[in-house]
């Protein structure tokens, strides 16, 4: 009588055990982190500023500036880094 509870509390430590993911669990709380960080940089930066262009100007919220600018970024650093990369093949 005292081996089927025995036996069946093993059986559900060993399926917990295969079941529970720890890099998943791990991976979860880096999003919700940077995605709280994300919405605390977007509320914090929402006041306007000027910008200026060469020709006209005009006023935004400072979080367009922003990821504009990191969008721009990103672009050209990839944009550059293809071009280098074909001018490595050519040679």
């Amino acid at each position: 009588m005292t081996e089927e509870p025995k036996r069946g509390f093993t059986q559900r430590l060993e399926e917990n055990r295969q079941t529970f993911q720890p890099a998943l669990w791990a991976q979860l709380i880096v999003i919700g982190i940077v995605a709280l960080y994300a919405l605390l940089f977007v509320v914090l930066n929402t006041r306007h500023v000027k910008v200026s262009f060469v020709v006209v100007s005009t006023r935004v919220s400072l979080i367009w500036v922003i990821l504009l600018s990191l969008v721009a970024g990103l672009v050209l650093g990839v944009l550059l880094s293809q071009l280098h990369r074909r001018r490595q093949r050519r040679r």
